[in-house]
């Protein structure tokens, strides 16, 4: 019976009752030790109908990779099989059964999620994780990465914490709150404490359910101690009153960890103790034996019998684990806690584990780990290698501040120059994400002359990327030089290094030669292919970076990259706005953006915003343009969009001349924004400040960039200058061979304005017609109140905004979903693919196929979804 607990129990038989019905859920209890959360889990795993999958985690486990998934999975192993085999392989590998790992440590998650929805097939699935603060960060990104994903499975996960630890965003969280006297007076007495003792007991536990039920079992203790101590400190006197053996064995128990019994007894047969010994703490109601596993009843108890040993002590028991282990982790973990100072030997254990952990891609257990080896290396070289080895785990498991720490301590230790270039690496990435760009470059730059040739041309084009986002001309073309001495010349960073000083004729053939190499060549490289994208996004060969960014979001997809799959969707969508596809350009960032924070990258979303504030300048959002814009280096080219379709002409152009004679103009400012400028200098009546953007889009086009799009517009640009017809009508042929919708929508509403001054008003509406329909189309609804007005004026009654189409009743998973169904992808594949459960995936179609006016995937099919 739990008192005092009405709200926490109707929301945790809500969620139990919603996953018969297959919806799915997830909740953290969050509270101090004893306030009860442990009771709350207790009474949702007795739901009836549901099966249980339970984990506590263990404090000595916390830099154990997977400890926490293989105490929760271990019950289901068998289940693997049924997964995907990418999956199912990184699953045994989490799990220790000789499965091999991706690149992606969220590939775990991902199959983690698979795993739960088939189990959950049968019978709704409950998984219940006590002492959640302690789980392992491997397993804790994999269950969270589940958690924030389950939908319409009918999967119940609940977590109990602490507050400090476990961060879990984007979970609902519930917060027992101490009980109040009547619900205390109710438990004391259901426990028959008698009304004597129970004034003392109910102002000293302070409505602690725990402490209600210990403080009545000794004498009163007026120490004004916080409550949890005080609960400590009973534990502690009444582990004291047990004999000298049963205290041993309890803190061999609490040193241990797990609860493996077989490993307690090995330990204790070398110090003389055995399991014999356990029966006056099973009798005292402090821990209890179910076959091969040993369990405190409370957490607290175990912290109770580890901190009321002496030093010495603790340090023998870890020693005795470390040498009956008979696993290579277990002994490096009691090995480090068995040695007070600094030895090499357990420093080398440490390190070994550490490189298990990475290969295992727990990547934040193997900073752990590297950095307890540094702190044992006795010697400064062999210190400062593994801070620098923390430091680039930290780095890879997204935690850029601590990365940034660790390499801090690691500067001052190396001495080898290779060892003080790779660290340079992971302070380049630290300072490209969190400090100065420019830095971030000069860094990679500098050091790249100090270690071997393929490694050092890695950096010189990773530092001429960052040259190029930061707008440091003078890195982009000091990297090229320094590729051409070592004689690995590179085609991207030649290329960037002419752009950036205006010679498009030399610079743009060699993107173009990168981007058409074959497309297989560069995808077995991650980074080949996503330099070509962006080697095809800086040409405007839009069609090209379609292909490719396409090819590599369902490469990433297909492996399960999570890591790797918001950026690709960021860049893909940036094509895909391109050539007007803004819905799927929208739900493409909608999922990067979840990604990212699924798997606790969330400090890169500010990298997905670009493309996201470019629909909202087309749309006119002045609002959501200008927050999502603030901070980006490309701002200028995106306000002057927005600008020139609310008319404000002198302010748009200031903002894009401003930024093209700064510093990072050359690099951050696309070049097609000097056709913007050209606009915007010629209606705000001064078009003499038109001549320079001119002559350098014209440039530009003419070396091929943007092929027959951007010659048209540079056509369309001259003709705005000139108030000529023939380079307008040249334009609009030039358009009709493909491109930029939104552009060419533009040169035909500008024609169309010149046709009806011209007096030519059936040529102008034909014209004004066609560019409508394209602004509409694209929510470009400042640019289509434009279109409206001129059309008016040619004596045209223009129509309002039409109707929503049935994909703009769509969510953006939905979209999604969609899409990849009507071109035959299985609800398996499709689940594969956007990192969801296929019940999920269904549930999605279910929503989806009213909203479309379908019932079926071959209705589904039949339609017309290009749009």
């Amino acid at each position: 019976m739990l008192y005092g607990r009405d709200a926490e129990l109707t929301e945790i038989d809500r969620l139990v009752a919603g996953a018969q019905e297959r919806r799915s859920g997830a909740l953290v209890l969050r509270g101090e030790a004893g306030i009860g959360k442990s009771a709350l889990l207790d009474h949702a795993a007795a739901a009836p109908g549901t099966r249980v999958l339970r984990a506590v985690a263990v404090e000595r486990e916390a830099d154990m990779a997977f400890a926490g998934l293989h105490q929760l999975l271990w019950p289901v192993r068998d289940g693997l099989d049924a997964l995907p085999t990418p999956q199912a392989t990184a699953l045994r590998a989490a799990l220790g059964l000789n499965g091999s790992p991706g690149r992606d440590g969220f590939l775990t998650g991902l199959a983690l999620l698979t795993l739960f929805a088939a189990l959950a097939e049968e019978n709704p699935l409950l998984c219940v994780i006590d002492d959640a603060q302690w789980l392992d960060q491997a397993s804790a990104d994999a269950l969270l990465f589940a958690a924030r994903r389950i939908a319409a499975e009918g999967i119940v996960m609940i977590f109990a914490a602490r507050d400090d630890g476990f961060p879990a965003p984007g979970l609902p969280e519930l917060r027992p709150s101490p009980l109040g006297r009547a619900d205390a007076v109710r438990l004391l007495t259901d426990r028959g404490v008698s009304p004597e003792a129970r004034d003392r007991i109910i102002g000293e536990a302070r409505g602690f359910p725990l402490a209600l039920l210990e403080f009545g079992t000794g004498p009163g203790d007026a120490a004004p101690l916080p409550v949890t101590e005080r609960v400590l400190a009973g534990f502690q006197a009444r582990i004291d009153r047990l004999p000298e053996k049963t205290r041993l064995m309890a803190l061999i128990a609490a040193a241990e960890g797990r609860g493996y019994l077989p490993a307690m007894v090995d330990a204790g047969q070398v110090l003389g103790v055995g399991v014999e010994h356990l029966g006056d703490a099973e009798r005292a109601g402090l821990l209890r034996v179910t076959g091969g596993m040993l369990e405190f009843r409370h957490p607290l108890i175990r912290s109770a019998a580890y901190q009321a040993a002496p030093l010495a002590g603790r340090l023998t028991v870890h020693r005795a684990l470390a040498d009956t282990a008979s696993e290579p982790d277990c002994r490096a973990v009691h090995l480090a806690a068995s040695q007070p100072v600094p030895d090499e030997g357990v420093a080398a254990e440490v390190a070994a584990r550490a490189e298990r952990a990475r290969d295992r891609t727990a990547y934040e257990v193997a900073a752990m780990c590297y950095l307890q080896a540094a702190d044992l290396s006795p010697e400064p070289d062999a210190r400062g290698r593994r801070l620098a080895e923390a430091a680039a785990m930290a780095m890879r498991a997204g935690r850029i501040g601590q990365a940034g720490e660790l390499a801090g301590r690691a500067t001052g230790l190396l001495e080898s120059p290779p060892e003080r270039a790779r660290l340079a690496v992971v302070q380049a990435a630290v300072e490209f994400e969190e400090g100065e760009p420019r830095e971030a470059a000069r860094l990679l730059i500098d050091h790249a002359e100090r270690t071997d040739p393929g490694t050092a041309a890695s950096m010189l084009r990773t530092g001429a990327a960052y040259g190029w986002s930061a707008g440091d001309p003078g890195a982009v073309r000091t990297a090229a030089a320094r590729l051409r001495a070592a004689g690995r010349p590179d085609p991207v960073v030649e290329g960037m290094a002419h752009l950036v000083g205006g010679d498009y004729g030399r610079g743009l053939p060699l993107l173009a030669e990168f981007v058409a190499r074959p497309l297989e060549s560069k995808c077995e490289d991650g980074t080949e292919g996503m330099r070509a994208v962006d080697a095809a996004l800086l040409l405007g060969d839009d069609e090209a970076a379609l292909e490719h960014a396409t090819v590599m979001v369902a490469r990433y997809r297909r492996l399960g990259l999570a890591g790797e799959l918001p950026g690709a969707l960021c860049a893909l969508a940036r094509a895909q706005v391109a050539v007007g596809l803004h819905r799927d350009a929208a739900a493409g960032l909608s999922e990067a953006a979840e990604i990212a924070r699924d798997i606790g990258f969330g400090h890169r979303t500010g990298r997905l915003v670009g493309a996201a504030a470019r629909i909202a300048a087309i749309e006119g959002d002045e609002e959501r343009c200008r927050e999502l814009a603030a901070g980006l280096p490309e701002a200028a080219a995106v306000l002057g969009v927005l600008d020139l379709g609310l008319g404000r002409y002198e302010v748009a152009l200031r903002e894009l001349e401003g930024a093209w004679s700064g510093g990072t103009g050359r690099t951050a400012i696309p070049v097609p924004a000097a056709a913007d400028q050209v606009e915007a200098a010629v209606r705000a009546g001064l078009p003499e400040r038109a001549e320079e953007p001119l002559r350098r889009f014209e440039s530009w086009a003419r070396a091929g960039g943007g092929r027959s799009w951007a010659q048209a517009v540079a056509l369309r640009s001259r003709a705005i200058l000139g108030d000529e017809e023939q380079p307008y009508a040249e334009a609009v042929r030039l358009h009709e061979k493909g491109g930029r919708p939104f552009e060419r929508a533009r040169t035909e509403l500008l024609y169309g304005e010149w046709l009806r001054r011209a007096r030519r008003r059936s040529d102008a509406r034909y014209r004004l017609r066609s560019a409508l329909e394209v602004f509409e189309r694209l929510g470009a609804v400042p640019w289509a109140e434009r279109t409206r007005a001129e059309l008016r004026a040619t004596g045209e009654t223009a129509a309002g905004r039409p109707a929503p189409g049935p994909l703009d009743r769509l969510t953006s998973q939905e979209l999604q979903v969609v899409r990849l169904a009507a071109a035959g992808t299985s609800s398996r594949d499709i689940a594969a693919q956007l990192f969801l459960s296929p019940r999920t995936v269904e549930y999605h179609l279910y929503k989806a196929y009213p909203k479309l006016g379908v019932s079926s995937r071959r209705e589904l099919r039949e339609l017309n979804l290009s749009l």
